[in-house]
C-alpha cells in the first residue's frame, strides 16, 4: 500500500477511532446493554469501516489504475472518479 504513505496519519487516526468504536460495543456487551443501543454501536462502526474501505478502493484506483508514469486523459479521469463514487455508494 504505498500509495496510503501519503495519507498515513489520516487512515491511522481512522484507525484508532475504529478502535474506539469497538471498545465501546465491548462495554455495552459487558454491561448488558439493551439490544438496540448495541446494534447502533455495531450500525456506526460498520459504517466507519466501510468509510475506511473507501477511502483506501479511493487510493488504489487513482494510483495503480491510471497509469502513473504518464498524464491520464480526462476521460481517463473521469471514468476514475465515475468508478470511486459508484464504490463509495455501494460500500456504504
Amino acid at each position: 500500500m504505498a500509495h496510503a504513505v501519503l495519507e498515513k496519519q489520516k487512515l491511522l487516526n481512522r484507525v484508532r477511532r475504529l478502535r474506539g468504536q469497538v471498545d465501546a460495543i465491548e462495554r455495552a456487551l459487558i454491561a448488558d446493554e439493551g439490544c438496540g443501543d448495541v446494534m447502533r454501536l455495531v450500525t456506526a462502526t460498520r459504517g466507519a469501516i466501510n468509510g475506511i474501505m473507501a477511502e483506501v478502493v479511493n487510493g488504489h484506483i487513482r494510483m495503480h489504475m491510471i497509469d502513473a508514469n504518464r498524464t491520464p486523459s480526462q476521460a481517463e479521469r473521469d471514468a476514475a472518479v465515475e468508478l470511486i463514487d459508484v464504490l463509495r455508494t455501494y460500500i456504504r
